[in-house]
């Protein structure tokens, strides 16, 4: 079975209001979910890493100004980093 991922992209060219933001939130889970665990940040240091980035004035809709990244998928990643290094 394909993941949401392998049958559409996301459109980073679109704008929010012409997305079903639900649809974004499971493509983002869906990516986070295919992360090996061996490569996925701990869960208590993906939350608290989520608590810094709702406290960030780049969050946006959960996506990072500084970066473009969905700010869920980049804390999701063991290795990955803060754009403006708070985490």
């Amino acid at each position: 079975m394909k993941t949401i991922m392998e049958n559409r992209k996301i459109c980073y060219k679109c704008l929010l209001e012409d997305l079903d933001e639900s649809e974004i939130y499971k493509s983002v889970k869906d990516m986070i979910d295919a992360i090996p665990e061996e490569n996925r940040t701990a869960p208590e240091e993906y939350k608290r890493r989520l608590d810094i980035c709702k406290t960030c004035e780049s969050l946006i809709s959960g996506t990072c100004v500084k970066c473009g990244c969905y700010v869920e998928l980049r804390a999701a990643g063991k290795t990955r980093a803060c754009p403006v290094k708070l985490w």
